[in-house]
């Protein structure tokens, strides 16, 4: 063989690898998240499971979930996860979705200053917003169409009151910062306990009220419909989706734990 037909075969395989490396960069897709999973730390444990498993890279955008679910509606995502089952269920009814998939629970929490001023303490959610009202104490809520703020929003009207209270104040802002300005302001706040736990700005923060079986908090997972929108990544998005529900993605989940503490529950094989 010359040295033209070395030259040439070397090209071609160069181009080879290099178109294999280009198909293999390019698979990629969007999920719109809720902020929990990801500042909860989730994501950043379970994804790389699923890179290594199927070579396709996952972009995460984290909203609140009601912004979540507007992006997935118009079609600027590929997959959805987030924890508002009503709204979750309402995007499938709406055929944005063939269908919704459980994936994972946790908790909500109601946190505020340890002395605890309204006198919160104690396992009923709805009973501890009624003191907190009454006591005109600072309360921060997300006030950002999230599922957190959606759950707030359910208790509050359980509560069935005329006012929050004039320290009651919406920072439409994700969890992380909503925990900053409680902390900061000596406020109650309502938080999933996944956020909680990978907070380190707590101050003077302590969990307050747990256990009312109200404060169960459900995610859900779905492929945005290629019929509504065709630019979808159908086949890579289902990969995803079946990961993660399947016994490799609940595996990782179930895993994911800070100071010995499990933050996500696998549901999704129940």
């Amino acid at each position: 063989m010359n040295v033209f037909h070395r030259l040439t075969r070397a090209a071609t395989f160069g181009t080879v690898l290099l178109a294999s490396a280009s198909t293999w960069a390019q698979q990629s897709i969007v999920v719109a998240s809720t902020t929990s999973t990801e500042q909860s730390g989730l994501f950043g444990h379970v994804l790389p499971e699923f890179k290594k498993a199927s070579g396709i890279d996952v972009k995460v955008v984290a909203l609140g979930t009601g912004q979540a679910i507007d992006m997935a509606r118009r079609g600027d995502a590929d997959v959805l996860f987030v924890h508002d089952k009503v709204a979750e269920e309402k995007f499938v009814a709406d055929g944005f979705a063939a269908r919704r998939q459980e994936v994972m629970y946790n908790d909500f929490v109601l946190v505020g200053p340890k002395a605890d001023p309204a006198k919160t303490t104690g396992k009923d959610v709805v009973e501890a917003l009624k003191k907190v009202a009454a006591a005109n104490a600072p309360f921060i809520s997300r006030g950002d169409k999230s599922g957190t703020h959606a759950a707030e929003l359910r208790f509050w009207k359980m509560a069935g009151l005329d006012s929050k209270g004039s320290g009651y104040k919406e920072c439409g802002c994700g969890m992380g910062p909503a925990l900053n300005i409680a902390s900061s302001s000596g406020g109650y706040a309502l938080t999933d306990r996944g956020t909680w736990l990978n907070f380190k700005n707590r101050g003077d923060l302590a969990v307050l009220v747990e256990g009312d079986k109200r404060l169960f908090n459900q995610y859900g997972v779905m492929l945005v419909s290629a019929a509504r929108h065709p630019q979808v990544k159908t086949a890579d998005g289902q990969k995803f989706i079946d990961w993660v529900t399947g016994p490799a993605g609940q595996s990782a989940i179930a895993s994911y734990k800070i100071g010995g503490e499990q933050l996500f529950f696998p549901n999704a094989m129940k």
